[in-house]
């Protein structure tokens, strides 16, 4: 992945939000900042365009799926 970041010269936030926009016209990043900065930077991120193969480089490291799970942790057993 630094590879995609030097050759880019982007930030690892414009990575992903430039890899969620290749997923589909149906895919909308909605990332949230308390900055103007990096509201900024964030925009350059619809600019970069990821060729199949850098895509496929991303897929051999986080491939889909691979952060499934639950949004909390099982709370059940705290307190008892």
């Amino acid at each position: 992945m630094i590879t995609l970041l030097s050759e880019h010269d982007i930030t690892p936030v414009q990575l992903v939000i430039a890899w969620l926009l290749a997923q589909g016209n149906d895919i909308v990043p909605i990332p949230g900042t308390k900055r103007r900065k990096y509201l900024e930077e964030n925009l350059v991120a619809v600019n970069i365009i990821l060729t199949p193969e850098e895509l496929k480089q991303i897929e051999a490291v986080a491939p889909q799926g691979v952060a499934a799970g639950d949004r909390y942790p099982d709370m059940s057993q705290v307190n008892r």
